[in-house]
């Protein structure tokens, strides 16, 4: 992958980060959904900013992702996707102080090392 592409993918991460972010804002905000408010619920995410603006990220995010899939091949960009798992576990360590135990720290290790090795892979097949 050339500087531009990894730019690019790195947008398609951090929107869909951010798209994540503000999901999960929202979704503390509507509360926990059960049968008796389900609805209520549904109808009320389109009157929520932060939904609205996590929506928007995702769309911007796909955008972003299409657009490196005219350049790059799939077999490296849908891998490569796979470091929004590193993005959602630190904004949920950092933002809404969720833990991370040693098992999934480990697990996200594997998941950056295996990115790196698919984007450094220099074989043109």
């Amino acid at each position: 992958m050339t500087f531009s592409e990894i730019l690019l993918l790195l947008f398609s991460i951090i929107t869909s980060g951010s798209g994540q972010f503000f999901l999960k804002l929202g979704a503390n905000k509507l509360g926990k959904v059960t049968t008796e408010n389900m609805l209520s619920h549904v109808l009320n995410i389109i009157l929520t900013p932060e939904l609205l603006i996590g929506l928007s990220c995702y769309g911007f995010g796909a955008i972003a992702y299409i657009l490196l899939l005219t350049r790059v091949k799939l077999s490296v960009v849908g891998p490569s996707a796979a470091l929004i798992y590193l993005f959602s576990v630190l904004i949920g360590y950092f933002a809404f102080n969720e833990s991370i135990p040693v098992t999934r720290a480990i697990g996200l290790g594997l998941i950056v090392c295996g990115v790196i090795l698919v984007i450094l892979d220099k074989n043109p097949g």
